[in-house]
This record gives C-alpha cells, sequence and structure tokens, in this order.
C-alpha cells in the first residue's frame, strides 16, 4: 500500500480540515518530520499557502477537526485558528483547543510568528504584548452590542489582532475589537 493510500484509508477519502472529498492533496504540515502529512482538499489547500484567498465561513469546519487524534491535523487547526484570531468563534475555539506540550511546541515551531508583523503600540507609543492589560481613554460606543465602553473600563488580557492599529479584549463580556488610538497600557 503506497504512502498516499494510507492516508486515503486513514481519513476516508475525505479532506481531515473540512471533510469535502473533492480534489485531496497530500499536505505536508510543516517542519517536515515523522506522521506529519495530512489530507487536504483543494479549497483547504489554497487558502493554507495564500493568506489573501482565505474564506473565514470555510474555516467553520475546524470546530469538528480540531479534535482530531492525528497531530499534524491538530496542529494545522491550531495554526487556522491562531491565523483567524480576529473572529470571535475562531478565538472561543482557539481557548478550547488542547496541545500536549510536544503538540504545541510543533505548532508554534511552523506557525508565523508575532514578531514578523508590526509592534503594536497604545496611544502613547508604549507597546502592547497578548495577555497585556489596558484602560479605554474614551467612551466608545459598542455597534451591534447596544452599550458604551466608558472611559477608564479596564480590559485584561487582550489578543493582537494582525492589524497594528488593533487589540482585542472581553467589555462587559463581550469579546470586540479596540482601536489602539483610544487605550493606554496599564501599570
Amino acid at each position: 500500500m503506497s504512502f498516499e493510500q494510507m492516508l486515503l484509508q486513514r481519513c476516508d477519502s475525505k479532506c481531515e480540515l473540512c471533510s469535502s472529498d473533492a480534489s485531496l492533496l497530500v499536505y505536508e504540515v510543516a517542519p517536515v518530520g515523522d506522521n506529519s502529512s495530512i489530507m487536504v482538499c483543494g479549497d483547504c489547500h489554497d487558502q493554507i499557502n495564500n493568506n489573501d484567498t482565505i474564506d473565514v465561513s470555510h474555516w467553520h469546519c475546524l470546530n469538528s477537526s480540531m479534535w482530531s487524534e492525528v497531530p499534524a491535523v491538530k496542529v494545522m487547526a491550531w495554526r487556522m485558528l491562531k491565523q483567524l484570531s480576529s473572529e470571535g468563534w475562531a478565538q472561543d475555539l482557539f481557548e478550547m483547543l488542547y496541545l500536549d506540550d510536544e503538540t504545541l511546541q510543533w505548532a508554534e515551531a511552523g506557525s508565523s510568528s508575532d514578531d514578523d508583523s508590526a509592534p503594536t503600540h497604545d496611544s502613547n507609543g508604549t507597546a502592547l504584548q497578548a495577555g497585556d492589560s489596558v484602560i479605554l481613554i474614551k467612551d466608545l460606543d459598542v455597534k451591534g452590542a447596544g452599550f458604551t465602553a466608558k472611559r477608564g473600563t479596564a480590559v485584561r488580557n487582550i489578543s493582537l489582532t494582525g492589524n497594528p492599529d488593533q487589540i482585542e479584549g472581553r467589555v462587559n463580556g463581550v469579546r470586540i475589537v479596540l482601536l489602539t488610538k483610544f487605550l493606554k497600557k496599564s501599570n
């Protein structure tokens, strides 16, 4: 039995990320090692390799595939959820996903680092990191949530987004995106 046939048997001839059975390809999850291959459909393959073509709704499939017993599938689910972390649903799934230490190191080793992107700064030019706490310096209307985030409100354990002008955090129990020009780092 060939390697590709073994993978097809393991995944029941379906994409291991979205369960599609169309145009399956072998995908090597970097860094390549033993058991680092998964079967993905053409759509998943194209979106993994080209960030400009990401269809956010396509990746809701990670809700199921993140629970796979195959470490390489878990690694790809972790990486895609991290990449989509500006979406509330993806951030929630990312927080639920458990990887053992070895698998987590693998996931982090091949993912694009936050250090590669532009640094995020508050309104005073102070660098912000994931997990920091910030304070609102202006009352902000939160569209769609029906409340105003008041000046002086502390936002703890922030998440960075791919945009250096924005962070994510919880205000009044709602996860929202905040512009950094309206924040200052809490001491």
